[in-house]
């Protein structure tokens, strides 16, 4: 199994920006954590971070025919990019959303997620460990 993992804007700033948030594990950590979770599980992992909504884009288009699943936490382009969500309509691949804050419960106009709109299934506000349970959801474990 060959899972991507994209981050959307701000998220390499995990562990300064706002960290009453967001939590003070760094964007480093949280990497490291995820590649020993997919290692421990037979997983292959690919982990991609960018603050620009074409990169993520093109990012999601190269997974075509080379990846099983994907795990993307879109961060502020969640609520934003129609072409993201495009994006993952057109690769068909099977895509968990990821928000290590709970989005519902912050201002009204983060509780719209477009790139969700395109995936099968959904972990907000678990912190950092949603990234795991994503993982774990496509590798069958939490399916």
């Amino acid at each position: 199994m060959k899972i991507l993992v994209i981050n959307g804007p701000n998220l390499n700033m995990l562990g300064i920006r706002e960290p009453d948030i967001y939590g003070r594990t760094t964007y480093e950590s949280v990497c490291g954590k995820i590649r020993d979770y997919a290692a421990e599980n037979g997983v292959e992992v690919e982990i991609y971070q960018s603050n620009h909504e074409g990169d993520i884009v093109d990012k999601i288009q190269s997974a075509y025919g080379k990846f099983d699943g994907i795990v993307i936490n879109p961060a502020a382009y969640t609520h934003t990019s129609v072409a993201i969500l495009d994006a993952l309509k057109a690769v068909s691949i099977r895509a968990v959303e990821v928000h290590i804050s709970d989005v519902n419960e912050r201002e009204p106009f983060r509780h719209i997620s477009y790139a969700g709109m395109a995936c099968e299934h959904h972990i907000i506000g678990h912190g950092v460990d949603g990234y795991l349970e994503a993982i774990a959801y496509l590798a069958g474990a939490g399916s």
